[in-house]
């Protein structure tokens, strides 16, 4: 049986880890996508391993169309007709604050790591799946990108942008047998989210508790199962009744 490849940008910790090890379990071969953080993304590849499941690093720079080509390029020549049949979007920082004060780079850089990296990505990962007619595009968006939240006027820009793009995409490809949708978690417990006041944020979350990112991989996990063919161009909010 060919191996089934499924990329998860940002999977070296929180959501994308937790993404790539349920995927992992559900019988893909996991690309473990990362930037700099070449140890946090080793031990997501060796708990994937300890666990039974199969995992190659690729690193690169979402917002970097050339170096995303040049990693893709390398990878399919070492993978003789292999192809990516599970696309998870998950890359994406924050830099919280009131927009009266906000940067440009609080901005940019903000609103560029989501809207670029799923240009990029997409735009060179599609094709194949269009070709294959089989292919899953799960975009981890954000409540933000949802409700809106203040002090997160760039992340909520970012992420609403990638909602969008899911509805539009979903309609171009639907014919082809190539889903996309995307899951917006509200609170998760992860590195984002460690320096929030958790006691008192709970009392707005009507399930009175922070979610977990093996939670949000659940859903991401089903997004992708042939369960799921017959949805796309949806936003499934994980937040616990936030919204």
């Amino acid at each position: 049986m060919n191996k089934q490849y499924a990329l998860v940008t940002g999977a070296s910790r929180g959501i994308g880890r937790a993404i790539a090890e349920r995927l992992a379990r559900d019988g893909y071969t996991v690309l473990i996508n990362y930037n700099n953080n070449t140890a946090a993304a080793q031990e997501t590849l060796e708990a994937i391993k300890a666990a039974g499941g199969d995992a190659e690093l690729l690193p690169f720079n979402v917002c970097d169309g050339q170096a995303i080509e040049q990693a893709l390029q390398l990878w399919e020549q070492q993978h003789k007709g292999a192809t990516i049949s599970i696309l998870v979007n998950n890359a994406g920082i924050c830099k919280d604050g009131l927009m009266v004060f906000m940067t440009e780079d609080d901005w940019h850089s903000v609103v560029n790591t989501t809207t670029e990296a799923f240009y990029y990505i997409t735009h060179r990962i599609l094709p194949g799946m269009l070709r294959a007619r089989n292919g899953r595009i799960v975009n981890i968006t954000s409540i933000s990108g949802v409700i809106g939240m203040p002090g997160q006027v760039n992340y909520s820009a970012a992420k609403a942008a990638l909602i969008g793009a899911t509805k539009a995409l979903g309609k171009e490809i639907a014919s082809r047998k190539v889903t996309v949708n995307a899951v917006a978690p509200g609170y998760i417990v992860t590195d984002m989210t460690a320096d929030l006041n958790e006691e008192e944020l709970k009392k707005t979350i009507p399930a009175g508790r922070f979610g977990k990112p093996e939670e949000v991989a659940a859903l991401v996990s089903f997004l992708c199962s042939d369960e799921a063919a017959y949805i796309t161009g949806q936003v499934i909010n994980i937040a616990g009744g936030l919204a």
